[in-house]
């Protein structure tokens, strides 16, 4: 299995643009709750908690996370579970506010995602790996840990495999097309 530096190397490969990371901090929690909203129906009670597909997803990816680092882990779950709570409030609106809703989410925060791309000159990490799409959220989390002071040995290792952050200009942007 990879490890925590592995994926984090791997998707910062495709994120050194800080404008492409900031449009993350926006983009990629609004696409996470897009999919907890949408995976939030059908809801089936098993006693007294309320079981759907976002519940299972959400499990799953927490124990990739805590696979991976147990105090990511802890910061991904708590951070799933607000998602899963505020999912299961939405959903539990109209079909229209529910899709109008997780779709609207969706929609935007890809949107988002793509003009970060494209400052940084390079296509999305999950076009290349599926696996992206879960490490993207542990990716704005981690970059949010390292703005906050707090993980510098991450940091610093994934900064020796990937460079640090960096501007890109119309020539380094170049000279990696999508």
């Amino acid at each position: 299995m990879k490890t925590l530096i592995d994926h984090l190397s791997q998707y910062a490969d495709y994120h050194r643009d800080p404008r492409n990371i900031h449009t993350h901090f926006v983009g990629v929690p609004m696409i996470m709750f897009a999919v907890v909203i949408l995976l939030s129906r059908p809801t089936w009670m098993v006693g007294a908690v309320p079981v759907s597909p976002a519940l299972l997803a959400a499990l799953a990816a927490s124990v990739f996370y805590f696979r991976l680092d147990m105090r990511f882990g802890l910061a991904m779950a708590a951070l799933l579970a607000a998602m899963l709570v505020g999912g299961q409030w939405v959903a539990a609106q109209t079909l229209a506010v529910w899709l109008v809703t997780g779709i609207g989410l969706f929609a935007v925060g890809w949107v988002i995602q793509f003009v970060g791309h494209y400052y940084e000159g390079r296509k999305p990490a999950f076009v290349d790996d599926l696996v992206g799409l879960i490490v993207g959220p542990l990716f704005v989390v981690a970059e949010w840990a390292f703005a906050l002071g707090l993980r510098k040995e991450v940091q610093a290792a994934v900064e020796e495999r990937s460079g640090p952050v960096r501007l890109r200009t119309g020539q380094q942007a170049a000279a990696h097309p999508q």
